[in-house]
Order: C-alpha cells, then sequence, then structure tokens
C-alpha cells in the first residue's frame, strides 16, 4: 500500500509490519486445531496535516535567506509589503530607516506636483515684442517669459523639440514681421539661484542625466555632438551639434588617424572626447577618429536659458525670420510695455509625468519639484521647493525623522527617505482623485519604462508598476502590484551600501514581487516589525 505523504506527516506502519511477519512465521493451524483467526493491522491515523505555506511565509523565507547571504553582509535593506486595502502588513525589515532612494525620489515628486499642480496644470510661456514695427522690421526685440515649462523636447514635441516654436513663427508671420532688429532674449526669474541640485556631483555636471535646469527648458537639457573623420590621415575631424547648430560653440582640436596607428606607448583606439571651457559656453572637442569613422558625444547644455534663446532663434531663422541682434532699443522705443504675440503652452501635467517616471527624466523631475514650489508659494527657488514638498508630505503622515527631501529627482545623495515614508505615499495616492494617472505614469514589469526588460514571463510581467532607483551603492524598485487572488499590495525596497552587482540586489527584489503577483495573499498574520 502506497501512503500519501506530506511536510511533517508521519504514518504509523511500524506495527502492520510486525503482525504480518508473525503470521508468516506461525503458519498454518495444525490438523485438528481450531482454526486460527487472520492478523489484522492496527487502524493507520496519519498525523495531523500541516497546511501549505502562506505568501507571508514563503516571502518571510526569501528575506531571511537573503539576509544570511555572505554578499550581502556589507549591505543595508529597507523593506515594507502592505496589503493595501485591508492596511495590513505583510513583510517588514527595517521599514523604520533612512535610505538613499535614488530616482524613487519622483515618486514623491510625482504626488506633490499632483497635490499642488493638479493632473490637468499646462505650463504658459508667454512671447512679447518689445519696440516698433514699420513695414515688416520689427526694431527691437523678441521677450520670452518661463516658468519651467518640460516640454520643449523631442519627446514632448513630436520628435523634434523645434516643433514647439512653430507657433512664435506663424503668430510673427501673421503680423508680415520677416525680420526682428534686436534680440532674442530671456526675461524674469521665476526658478532663482543654482541651476543643479544641493549635492549634485560636479564631476557629472556634463552628462545628460545631470543637465542643468532653469525657467526656460531646452530639449530636457541635452545636446548631441555627431562627428566625422577626414578623407586624409592627419586631417581635423568634421563636428555639429543638434538640436542646436550654434550653441555652444565648439573648439575641435581632434584629428583623423589611422585605425592600426600605434601611439606612444603602444597602440591605441581612436578617442574622442568633448569638455567644457571654464566658462560653460563652448565645447572643446579634442581625440582622434579612425579613417572612414564616425562617433557621437551626448552632453547637457550647460546654461539651460541660453539653450533655449538660441534655439529660438534658429527656429526664427529657418522659419523665414531674420534675427539681425544689433539694436537693442530705439530712442522711440523706450518707455514702451511689450505687447504679448504669442503665448506657448505645454502638454498637461498628466503626460508630462509619464514622461518623467517611465524613463526616470531627471530634469522633468527638477522643473516639477520647482514649478511645485512656484506655484503653492510664488517662489521657484530650490528652497521654496523643498518647503513646500516638506509641508505636502506631512499631510501624509511623513515627517522630517521619515525623509529627507532636497532635490525633485533623487540624483543628491543628502536625499533620504524611509521605506515606510514611500509607502505612505503610495497610499495616500491611492486614496486621491488622481490615483489612475499616477499609478500609470509608472514603468510597468515586462513591458516599458526603466522595468520594461525584467520579470518577463512571470506574474508580474504587465502587472507590477513600479519606480526604480539607482546610483552609486543605491538600489530601489517601490510601487503597486496585485496578487494571484486580485489584492493589490504596495511595497517599498531599499537596497544601500552593497558592493555587489546591481543586477544582483535586482534579483531579490523581481523574486519577492513576482512571488506575490504568481500567489493569492491569503490570511496575514501579524508580526512585529524587523
Amino acid at each position: 500500500m502506497t501512503l500519501p505523504s506530506t511536510r511533517g506527516t508521519t504514518v504509523l506502519a511500524l506495527a502492520l509490519g510486525a503482525a504480518l511477519a508473525a503470521g508468516c512465521a506461525r503458519g498454518t493451524a495444525a490438523a485438528g486445531e481450531a482454526p486460527r483467526p487472520e492478523p489484522t493491522a492496527p487502524v493507520m491515523m496519519p498525523a495531523a496535516m500541516v497546511p501549505a505555506p502562506t505568501t507571508q511565509s514563503v516571502l518571510q523565507d526569501i528575506v531571511d535567506s537573503v539576509l544570511a547571504a555572505p554578499m550581502w553582509r556589507n549591505a543595508r535593506w529597507g523593506l515594507l509589503i502592505v496589503d493595501a486595502e485591508r492596511g495590513d502588513t505583510i513583510l517588514s525589515n527595517d521599514a523604520d530607516k533612512l535610505f538613499m532612494p535614488a530616482s524613487n525620489e519622483k515618486l514623491l515628486t510625482g504626488a506633490i506636483a499632483l497635490a499642488t499642480l493638479g493632473p490637468d496644470h499646462r505650463w504658459r510661456t508667454p512671447v512679447l515684442l518689445h519696440g516698433r514695427q514699420r513695414g515688416s522690421v520689427w526694431h527691437g526685440d523678441l521677450l520670452v517669459s518661463g516658468s519651467g515649462d518640460p516640454g520643449v523636447s523631442d519627446s514632448l514635441s513630436g520628435g523634434q523639440a523645434m516643433n514647439a516654436f512653430a507657433p512664435v513663427s506663424e503668430a510673427l508671420a501673421a503680423h508680415g514681421i520677416t525680420r526682428i532688429t534686436g534680440r532674442v532674449r530671456a526675461i524674469g526669474d521665476a526658478f532663482p539661484g543654482l541651476t543643479t541640485g544641493f549635492g549634485w556631483a560636479y564631476d557629472d555636471f556634463d552628462a545628460a542625466y545631470s543637465a542643468a535646469v532653469d525657467e526656460l527648458m531646452f530639449n530636457e537639457g541635452v545636446l548631441v555632438l555627431k562627428a566625422r573623420a577626414a578623407s586624409r590621415v592627419g586631417g581635423a575631424v568634421a563636428v555639429t551639434s543638434a538640436p542646436t547648430r550654434s550653441y555652444p560653440r565648439l573648439l575641435v582640436q581632434a584629428t583623423t588617424r589611422d585605425s592600426v596607428a600605434v601611439m606612444p606607448g603602444g597602440v591605441r583606439p581612436p578617442r574622442l572626447e568633448a569638455v567644457y571651457d571654464s566658462l560653460g559656453d563652448r565645447v572643446v572637442v579634442t581625440g582622434t577618429l579612425a579613417l572612414g569613422d564616425s562617433a557621437s558625444i551626448t552632453l547637457s547644455y550647460r546654461h539651460p536659458n541660453d539653450a533655449y534663446v538660441a534655439a529660438l532663434t534658429q527656429s526664427l531663422e529657418d522659419g523665414g525670420v531674420r534675427v539681425t541682434g544689433r539694436a537693442v532699443a530705439r530712442a522711440d522705443t523706450l518707455g514702451r510695455a511689450a505687447d504679448t504675440v504669442v503665448v506657448l503652452q505645454s502638454a498637461p501635467l498628466s503626460d508630462v509625468l509619464r514622461r518623467m517616471q517611465k524613463p526616470s527624466q531627471n530634469q522633468i523631475a527638477e522643473l516639477l519639484f520647482r514649478t511645485s514650489g512656484l506655484r503653492a508659494s510664488g517662489d521657484g527657488s530650490a528652497d521654496s521647493a523643498r518647503a513646500v514638498g516638506v509641508r505636502t508630505l506631512a499631510g501624509w503622515g511623513v515627517t522630517i525623522a521619515d525623509a529627507a527631501y532636497r532635490d525633485g529627482s533623487g540624483l543628491s545623495r543628502h536625499d533620504y527617505v524611509t521605506p515606510r515614508a514611500i509607502v505612505k505615499v503610495l497610499d495616500a495616492m491611492r486614496m486621491s482623485p488622481w490615483f489612475a494617472t499616477y499609478r500609470d505614469a509608472l514603468p510597468i514589469a515586462g513591458v516599458d519604462g526603466t522595468i520594461g526588460n525584467r520579470m518577463k514571463g512571470t506574474p508580474a510581467a504587465g502587472n507590477a508598476r513600479a519606480k526604480t532607483g539607482t546610483v552609486d551603492k543605491a538600489r530601489a524598485l517601490s510601487g503597486y502590484v496585485t496578487t494571484a487572488d486580485g489584492r493589490l499590495v504596495m511595497f517599498s525596497m531599499l537596497s544601500n551600501n552593497f558592493t555587489v552587482p546591481t543586477r544582483e540586489v535586482e534579483r531579490v527584489q523581481d523574486m519577492l514581487l513576482t512571488t506575490l503577483a504568481g500567489r493569492p495573499l491569503g490570511s496575514i498574520v501579524p508580526r512585529a516589525p524587523r
């Protein structure tokens, strides 16, 4: 007989074996003796069945194993997983300790922006004419007053950042203006103070992810240099810039070389380098490029307002309006008020939020940070933005002991937050009128954004919506997932101070998330926080 077995289950079969053995030893009854009854087995009673492990216990086993592994001996893990509807804690580990969130900071920034601005908020950028028109010539300047519009970019302007300026050319054409004797000028100072975030790394300023921000922002602060080698060895490398052609100025010192040339110290591959000079308005390109080769280098714009003005000027000239840039004001125009010729209007915040969260776009996060401060207090400085953020977070139960909110993007290594604070923000958004907008802006596991290549083919794919975060020695993943029995779960998983590859951190995060998505949540046993 084969008996079913389960974990922790025993069967009393020894008595049965002994009885059968005794019967065989005695054999049949002697002639004339009364038949003896056949031996019978005792009743077999399995031990009490042990229930299948719950999702909660499986998750705890995973975490216990992870934290005990030698590879994590120098790391810190902050974990909190909560049943959204019932508020029960499913898993907790150092959930009230502070961690660097990296781009999980954008979860806070997006929530604060929705609460402060609303999902339908649009940035408005007035374009004004100052001077006097005589025939087709405008004697004076074209003025632009910005307030942080993030939409003048390839990603939010139909693939071409310059498209955002089309209404200006159309308005000037309607006025019959074909030449402006003055300049395009930026006016106002909606975002006073530094154009970089608190505590950003100075040696990252030329990188696109660390581009400066101001009230006028062009193409998310990104510039691309395209280089092509000369047709002969020793010839100068040709370099062009886009989307702006004449800004910043370029000083090209790079030369063309044979691809197998031997350099001092041995064979070295061709390499180009582009860095700003000390003023930040000229890029110096050095190095070498092999014959027949080409390359591209992505940089940031160091001075956002100047980049915007240069781009608008280029757009006007491409549209048939010459900007000669000579006289700024004439005697007969002094004291005249500027006339609004058009007001540029951005996409709504709901669209901008997706562009920020899915690819984790830092400059949009900083613009939302500053705009929230400007709208709530009339001051778009970083100090004002932080103060508005702290007040808004306090309304959701997140105190200054739970979060150090120093910038909008998470680039600053002075940002700190607890997993519990992030879950409180997720929960506040869940109960807000803007939940769908907030949740739908997040990357989807196995589908898009920064987790588009993670958890494919698992129950989390197409299900989990979560924000990643990465800076050196910090990796984060927080958001929402639905379990196999349809229960919404909020989670925050923050890891700091590890020395293993970040992919190892992702494996742990993905394991926990796919476990949640692939199992029914079932009952939850209250446990003391760890």
